[in-house]
């Protein structure tokens, strides 16, 4: 998981070019890491 996490952060500051495009990409990926931690607590 952290390696995923990591991953989108990556792929995040190097695809956006401007400071609102890099804000949408922060809530995309602390979207998709709230989803994962939600999914892994109903898993348990």
């Amino acid at each position: 998981m952290l390696g995923t996490v990591l991953l989108l952060a990556v792929m995040a500051v190097s695809a956006c070019e401007t400071v609102q495009g890099a804000g949408r990409d922060m809530q995309t990926a602390g979207q998709m890491v709230q989803q994962e931690s939600a999914d892994a607590q109903y898993g348990m």
